[in-house]
């Protein structure tokens, strides 16, 4: 399994929605692939809810019980590159990685950052783009609590808006062909990346690009299944029925 950009520490982060994903599946390999906790936020103002710590001990039971969890630090958690090649409670740290899926092929892990010009030239500019982020997800928080109370299921208000935009799109877009080409460069088969939390899988000119998306927008993760066919999994759907059902058999159990 592979996710990324869960952001913990910010009040956008699907915490729970990610805590219900991680109880309810297993593997034998699982990378955290960047912007696990988001430093850039907890430097400005500290937030940390206890499903946030929940989080961080359910993957350190995972690695305790044999699953092997590699952590590729990203932009958000770039204090954590200080601590490439090691070890802590069972999770391996490293700049980046090599899977090899079950049917042979290989793919470069990584988060995805140095291929963000933004980020790596423009670094004033990339905190002002986090703090109009974060508003939009503070947005898309009470929106959803706002569905949650009328029956309506999870909606990512903040993803709409940004895959509206043009110049969003096409970013995306470039961010993805510039991977793809580190890909190809490393003579490997396929790219697994985050960053830009946008999930997707696509052959891009022979590279199978793959991004596991995010836990503040669309609550995905992208998994690796026996016979090595990769897959994406929107978790918030199946979150919302799970929920719904308790809800169902809670008002079921209530007092005539």
């Amino acid at each position: 399994m592979f996710i990324s950009d869960i952001h913990l520490g910010t009040r956008g982060c699907q915490a729970d929605i990610l805590l219900d994903f991680l109880k309810h599946t297993e593997s034998d390999h699982l990378y955290l692939v960047g912007d696990i906790i988001d430093g850039w936020r907890l430097r400005r103002s500290w937030f940390w809810a206890q499903s946030h710590n929940d989080v961080i001990q359910k993957v350190l039971r995972k690695a305790r019980k044999g699953t092997r969890v590699i952590y590729v630090p990203g932009n958000h958690d770039e204090a954590a590159r200080d601590y490439v090649d090691l070890h802590f409670g069972g999770v391996a740290v490293l700049m980046e990685a090599i899977h090899t899926g079950a049917d042979g092929r290989r793919f470069l892990v990584m988060h995805g950052d140095a291929f963000d010009g933004v980020v790596k030239y423009a670094r004033w500019l990339a905190h002002l783009g986090d703090w109009a982020y974060n508003i939009a997800l503070t947005l898309n928080t009470w929106f959803n609590a706002l569905r949650r109370r009328f029956g309506y299921p999870y909606w990512s208000l903040s993803a709409y808006l940004k895959h509206k935009v043009k110049n969003a799109v096409d970013y995306i877009s470039s961010f993805e062909v510039a991977v793809a080409e580190e890909a190809r460069r490393h003579r490997v088969d396929g790219v697994i990346c985050g960053h830009i939390h946008h999930a997707e899988i696509r052959d891009i000119d022979g590279v199978t690009y793959c991004n596991d998306g995010d836990w503040v927008e669309s609550c995905t993760a992208l998994v690796e299944h026996g016979d090595g066919r990769m897959e994406i999994v929107n978790w918030a759907p199946e979150y919302e029925r799970r929920h719904s059902r308790k809800r169902s058999r809670e008002t079921l159990a209530l007092p005539a």
